[in-house]
């Protein structure tokens, strides 16, 4: 495995957007649509970033602020700060120091890491860089639930083998997204990039459709994860499991009652169901509905660290981050996605001091206003 790069930073990087303009020009078209594109007409992916802006701070002043801090505790370990990186699959499309580079920088940085099911990295790989790193963040795995339960069941030991410290179930993509920038691009993998962790999985057998049936929902959806899927899951292994893409707070009260140890509010960043609700929207109710007995972490659109706090605020106690970090990564390699999390880091102690908060525990819903 060769050492992560040593790029340089552009001069004139001072924030996430910087990193995503660079990101930019350094991409080609498709790779560009594949990493960026949403859903259908993409309103989720705006509404997302625009759920943010809509939420003012409320500061006080002339409090004690010496001594401050960002740690917080998810699954009793000890975070640095509240910011995880987000699944997100094939980073070595983005750059030749791929998923190593990227783990190498959240540990360097304390963040905490989910390797996505489809990593272009094999799982034994990511977690032997840094799993003697102290001062790391958590490692957790992503998982998609796949119809070879056998395979399943395989790729959970080897996360445990290798020392993950949870487990993230995607259930809001029971089918793709209707991608159309993506599409019109012809998007593909590289040559000698795959989702390297699912080789030898089985295809689940095809039904054979009689003339007027649904490709989707008369053969694709009889695989599709249920409630039972999650039973199962618990049932095969010890590690905490958090559910991602819960957006209704139906769904969070039953997540609870099934035994998920965690919820990550998340539509997908918009790549999946078009005029899905903005997280931020999304993300007081679940935490209603969960009535502080999980965890709630959330995503899609956080890009200042103001926008960490105002989650924080709304009841999250992590934030993920996932195109951000791949933009810093198609820049400037591991580098880039180092400084990445340190902007971000910096940007929200500035936004706790400047708005009367010295730890995470004395933010409270009075912190945010909406427009």
């Amino acid at each position: 495995m060769s050492s992560p790069s040593l790029q340089a930073i552009p001069s004139d990087t001072a924030s996430l957007a910087d990193y995503e303009r660079h990101a930019g020009t350094r991409l080609d078209v498709s790779t560009w649509a594949w990493l960026q594109g949403g859903a259908a007409d993409e309103l989720t992916v705006r509404a997302n970033r625009d759920a943010w802006d809509r939420l003012t701070l409320h500061p006080r002043v002339l409090r004690r602020l010496a001594g401050g801090h960002t740690r917080t505790t998810l699954f009793g370990r000890t975070l640095a700060h509240p910011v995880i990186l987000a699944p997100v699959a094939y980073h070595r499309v983005a750059h030749a120091d791929g998923e190593i580079g990227v783990a190498l920088a959240a540990a360097a940085q304390g963040a905490g890491l989910v390797l996505s099911s489809q990593a272009s990295t094999r799982l034994e790989d990511v977690a032997q860089a840094i799993g003697s790193d102290p001062d790391r963040g958590p490692l957790w795995m992503q998982l998609y639930m796949q119809p070879d339960r056998a395979f399943t069941r395989d790729l959970v030991a080897r996360a445990v083998a290798s020392g993950y410290e949870a487990l993230v179930l995607t259930v809001d993509a029971p089918t793709s997204g209707a991608r159309d920038r993506e599409r019109r691009t012809g998007f593909s993998l590289p040559d000698g990039i795959s989702a390297v962790n699912l080789r030898g999985m089985r295809p689940p057998p095809k039904i054979a459709l009689r003339p007027g049936q649904s490709a989707l929902f008369d053969d694709l959806l009889h695989h599709a994860p249920t409630w039972d899927d999650v039973a199962w899951l618990r049932s095969i292994t010890h590690l905490p499991i958090l559910l991602k893409g819960v957006l209704h707070p139906d769904d969070a009260r039953l997540a609870c009652e099934q035994g998920a140890h965690g919820l990550v509010v998340s539509n997908h960043g918009g790549r999946t169901l078009d005029t899905a609700p903005a997280t931020a929207d999304a993300l007081p109710r679940v935490v209603d509905a969960t009535q502080g007995h999980i965890p709630v972490i959330v995503d899609g659109g956080i890009r200042r660290g103001t926008d960490v706090l105002k989650a924080l605020a709304l009841g999250a106690q992590a934030v993920m981050v996932g195109r951000p970090y791949v933009h810093a990564l198609a820049t400037a390699g591991a580098r880039g996605v180092a400084h990445c999390i340190r902007l971000l880091r910096d940007e929200l102690e500035i936004a706790m001091a400047l708005s009367g908060v010295a730890t995470l525990d004395q933010i409270d819903a009075d912190l945010v206003m909406s427009r």
